[in-house]
Formats: C-alpha cells, structure tokens, sequence
C-alpha cells in the first residue's frame, strides 16, 4: 500500500495495543493479526450489510496469512444489543469449536463491537479479541477502550466489562458507504472530544467539520487521528473510569435516558441522542451559571448547522414528563448512592464530574427542555 496509515498507541502495560488508522486496513487485516495470534484461527463477526461490504477482503486477508477462519452474522441495529441475541452470538462461537487462543474479530459498528467484545471476554473466561470498525462512530470512540456490553430493558449498557482489545484497525476508507445519518452520529463523538477536552480542537471543526462530514481526506484523517489520540491518553491513564475517563461521558447520562425513552432502534441513533445530550448538559450548566451562555449557544448552533438534533421536539419527545426522563437517567451506570451524576462544561474545552446533580432544578429544567 502507498497510502499512509498512522499507528497510534493505547498505553496500558502488558495489555497495551496499537490502534491503526489509515486507509485500504481490511485487505491487510491477516497480516496485522498475525503477531497477535496464539493459535491461527479467528472468528470474524458482523451484520449482514457489513458482512456484503467488507467480509470478502477480510476473508481473502485472513486466508492469505495461513489463518483458518469462520464467520458468525448477526442482525444489525441496536436491538441486537440485547440478552437474546448475545446467548444466540455465543452459542454460535461455541459452536465452531474455539480454544482460548482463538481470536475473536468485530467487524462492524458500535453494536458488532460491544457484542463481540463482551463475548471475548465471557467465552471460556476470556479470549482475544480485534476490532475492526466500520462506522465512524466506532472509529472515533467506541472500538477504542475495552467497554463492552449489551442493554436490558432497564437502561444501555448495564450488563459488560472493561475488556481491552488486542489491536484496533480503522479502515477510513469504508466510511465513503456510510448513509449521511451514521456519519452525523460518529461525528456527534468527535465534538464531544473537543468540548471536554481542547477548545482548538472544536474551533477547527466549527470551521472544517463540513469537511469532516464530506470525508475530504485531510479534514477527515486529523479528526479521525485527533480522537482516538485523545482516547488513547484517556483510557491509559483510567481504565475503570474511575477519574477523567468519566469526561468521555459527556452528553451521555441525558443521551443514554433518550434511548432508553426511544426503545433503542433506529428512531434514535447513539451519536444523535449524545449529540442531543451534550446541548441538554451545556444548556443546563448554564442555567445553573457554570458555563457562559454564549458557550452553549455555540455547541447549539455547531451541532444544528451539521444536521444533529438539538431538541427534544426534533425526536418527537416534546411534552415527555420530566419525571420519565429522571426515572431513566437514575438507572444510568454512573449514579452513586441514589444520585445522579452528571459531566457538565466549564467552558468549551474544560468539563467536570457533578457526583451529585440538584434533583429539582434539573427537574425543572427538563420541564422546560420538553
């Protein structure tokens, strides 16, 4: 290849991994996995309109590297994310007939990889695993960190581990497939790093996120690169998200309640309702005077002129009973004690943990919000 593919590397001692970023990565996928190995067989699983895109030259790179291989799909959208459909996922692999040296291999969006994920680290008490993300939403966040899971009934994400990959591959030449909607939504997470953690950074995608969206090469690689970067030092440094890696929450406690209210599918994306939630989180630091309003203006107006939806009425949720949205956001993993927790900014670039947000004015300022 003459293309240039940037490595970047997530520190964490012996469980330390390389994250690749570049274009044309799916054709050498075999090759890149092949150190990584400790028995040549893996286990790719995706959904079946990634498995039409993507699965062929994956396949062709496995079988070049001596990689015996089998394939598992499973169908696609955030419904798949359920009990259901994990127990179906594992009895699958089981079914293959895998050892512990046996590498799993998510080749999909956020959903292929948290199922994938949280299954390497539950089969035979933990095998390897790879991620290979094609939206670009999982690009940017989701493929980097080791958070699996799956979603109940009750809220996202509430059954998983912190399960760490052995290597990240980020193909941005497959984001050129993405409907415009799915790449808004991973674009939604690449504001977010911008606004907890580098006002520069957001800065430029108020001026170049167009680009970014237009997947014109140069926008789109530093976006790319400038996140899973950011990630990358995160993670290294807190694991468990026992410190700054709550900050990556940000939007989510109010985004994660608007899923749960939307039933997880298609009406709601993860990126659109984080997008939605980081507006809710910025507007309602500044009615409690923590943050300029002129800021929350600005992540209003930078969200809304890129296609996101910044309010509940756009979601068909006007009207919703704050109390329903409460209800939902004290189910969410970060609550303490019977309080919820929120990450709120500072400033553009600055944001804290709240361990303990003020029940009633959060109650009113829903109310008004719907």
């Amino acid at each position: 290849m003459t293309e240039t593919i940037e490595r970047l590397r997530v520190e964490l001692g012996d469980r330390a991994y390389d994250i690749l970023v570049g274009p044309r990565l799916i054709e050498c996928g075999g090759r890149e996995m092949l150190p990584l190995l400790r028995r040549r067989q893996a286990v790719v699983v995706s959904d079946e309109i990634v498995a039409g895109h993507y699965l062929a030259p994956l396949r062709d790179s496995l079988s070049a590297a001596g990689i015996t291989h089998h394939t598992v799909l499973v169908p696609r959208g955030e419904e798949t994310k359920d009990l259901r459909h994990f127990g179906r996922l594992a009895e699958d692999i089981l079914g293959i007939g895998i050892e512990r040296g046996t590498m799993l291999v998510a080749l999909g969006g956020g959903v292929v990889g948290d199922l994938t994920g949280f299954a390497a680290a539950t089969l035979l008490r933990g095998v390897d695993f790879v991620q290979i993300p094609t939206t670009l939403l999982a690009q940017v966040d989701s493929s980097v960190g080791g958070k699996t899971g799956i979603n109940t009934s009750t809220g996202k994400n509430l059954i998983g581990a912190f399960y760490q990959p052995r290597l990240v591959l980020a193909d941005t030449s497959v984001l050129a497939s993405l409907p415009r909607r799915e790449l808004l939504a991973g674009y939604a997470e690449i504001v977010k790093y911008g606004l907890i953690r580098d006002a520069e950074f957001f800065a430029w995608l108020e001026a170049e996120g167009h680009q970014v969206c237009a997947l014109d090469a140069e926008p789109l690689r530093r976006a790319v690169l400038t996140s899973c970067a950011m990630k990358a030092e995160i993670v290294a440094g807190d694991e468990r998200e026992e410190g700054d890696r709550a900050l990556l929450n940000f939007g989510h406690t109010f985004g994660h309640a608007l899923e749960t209210e939307t039933g997880f599918g298609s009406r709601l994306l993860h990126g659109e309702a984080v997008a939605l939630g980081m507006v809710l989180a910025t507007d309602f630091a500044a009615k409690l005077g923590l943050v300029a309003a002129a800021d929350a203006l600005r992540v209003r107006r930078h969200l809304e002129s890129c296609g996101l939806p910044t309010r509940l009425s756009e979601i068909g949720l006007q009207g919703i009973p704050a109390d329903r949205l409460l209800s939902h956001m004290s189910k969410d993993k970060k609550v303490r004690d019977g309080r919820i927790t929120l990450i709120l900014p500072r400033r553009i670039g600055e944001a804290f943990v709240m361990k303990d947000a003020p029940i009633e004015k959060l109650r009113d300022f829903l109310t008004v919000a719907a």
